[in-house]
């Protein structure tokens, strides 16, 4: 039987220390059509209670997960669950999978593929766990069209994420297909690019929003540009999905709903508008500040980023008042002589970090790197000769940094970049003093380990 007989809902995951950020712009974008609950490792999204019929409910999930594809920056994934149940052994999971009447999902014609993620459980081997999923989509699908889908681990047409706790096993359908960061524009990159997902997660931790308000935004190590790209993509009024394509849209239940994917894509379209405040970019790299205006002019937004190769501790300040962002590097593109160095080890994208234990150890033990110490000296002594007013934002993995900076940080939000446990440090900038006390400032939030929910 099902556990709790839970109904349909969608859960949109995202990294620790996102969840509340990404609750507040699901509402926003559902416009409280929606009830919108904050989980560890995402948000679940379910109608109001005055949608009370089967039909109707679908039709509303189907409707939430379109927008919520094409409009949330934070997200990773859009998941739609169709099945939950209390299990003990591989058995539960296929019965869990043949709960599900999947002919209403795909055609024999379609493919698929199964992933598996888990806190605790307690099955040892969970690829078996995802052979017995998909052994009972196949069987569903034969007992009722006498034919079976087939198997594509790279581009399925049908997406199902098994996650499983110690006690209770859930399946979801993937709307999303390739991860929501994936935002169709960046094809430059350097080393170690950050994830648009996160950026955008950093702009929305300061409450960044691209409004007059707000100020200009001057991301002066920018790499392949993409906090600058986002930031001007928020600013222009860019839906972040509009550029590419999402499963969903090969999906049976989607089909009825195909107008009203185009009608909210030009709805989006229409919306845009020229920015109204200044964004700034710029490395120290030829290479990287080519990078990232290429990746801006496939993003839409060329138009609204100032790029500059320039040194970030020379840089004089653009306007009267902004803010700063940024994730610094180590290498040959914080080095203004150009002499190549080891790689920023915590700033490689997770999916790539053999090590992530080491990657870890990397980033705690940056700062006792002589060099790199000396730079972060020297930043924030510029900063507060020449940006005076200004508030800068970084994000690290390294809790020494405020100390590197001989700055007292008066906020510190915990985030994660994959693996590797990071701060977004806030420092207001004021001339001569700010010294960092003994005693450091409290952590917004309690830190946790990444969630393994899908």
């Amino acid at each position: 039987m099902l556990a709790a007989d839970r109904p349909a809902a969608l859960y949109l995951s995202c990294p620790s220390g996102v969840e509340a950020l990404l609750a507040d712009e699901a509402t926003r974008i559902l416009q409280d059509q929606a009830q919108v609950t904050a989980s560890r490792g995402g948000v679940e999204i379910q109608p109001l209670a005055n949608v009370d019929t089967a039909p109707a409910r679908q039709a509303a999930l189907a409707d939430f997960a379109m927008r919520l594809n094409l409009e949330s920056r934070l997200a990773q994934r859009v998941l739609w669950r169709v099945a939950s149940r209390v299990y003990r052994h591989e058995d539960d999971i296929y019965h869990l999978g043949r709960s599900v009447n999947w002919s209403e999902w795909i055609t024999p014609r379609h493919t698929l593929r199964v992933d598996v993620t888990s806190r605790r459980s307690h099955l040892q081997s969970l690829n078996f766990a995802a052979l017995r999923v998909k052994d009972a989509v196949c069987d569903d699908m034969r007992e009722r069209s006498g034919e079976r889908p087939s198997v594509d681990t790279r581009h399925p047409d049908l997406g199902l994420v098994l996650y499983m706790d110690d006690i209770e096993a859930t399946l979801y359908v993937d709307t999303s297909g390739e991860a929501l960061f994936k935002r169709g524009w960046r094809e430059d990159t350097g080393e170690a690019p950050l994830k648009e997902t996160l950026a955008a997660a950093m702009l929305a931790a300061a409450g960044w929003q691209g409004r007059p308000e707000d100020g200009a935004l001057l991301d002066p190590c920018c790499g392949a540009g993409t906090i600058p790209i986002e930031a001007a993509q928020i600013a222009c009024g860019i839906a972040p999905g509009l550029q590419r394509r999402f499963a969903f849209e090969k999906l049976l239940p989607f089909r009825p709903h195909l107008a009203a994917w185009q009608a909210l894509k030009q709805a989006a379209r229409a919306r845009q508008h020229p920015p109204q405040v200044a964004i700034y970019a710029g490395d120290v790299a030829f290479r990287m500040t080519d990078f990232a205006t290429r990746n801006a002019e496939r993003a839409g937004v060329k138009h609204a980023i100032e790029f500059k190769t320039a040194d970030a501790l020379q840089r004089p300040v653009p306007c009267d008042r902004g803010v700063l962002m940024f994730n610094p590097p180590y290498g040959e593109r914080i080095d203004t002589k150009g002499v190549a160095r080891n790689a920023y080890r915590d700033r490689t994208d997770p999916d790539d970090i053999d090590n992530p234990v080491d990657a870890i150890r990397a980033g705690r033990e940056s700062f006792q790197d002589e060099e790199a110490s000396t730079f972060f000296q020297r930043l924030s002594s510029h900063w507060k000769k020449q940006y005076t007013g200004w508030t800068a934002w970084i994000l690290s993995p390294d809790m020494k940094l405020p100390g590197a900076m001989r700055l007292k940080e008066s906020r510190r939000v915990v985030m994660f970049n994959g693996p590797i446990e990071c701060r977004l440090f806030r420092f207001d900038l004021v001339a001569g003093g700010n010294r960092r006390p003994v005693a450091g400032t409290a952590d917004d939030a309690t830190p946790s380990p990444p969630a393994s929910e899908p």
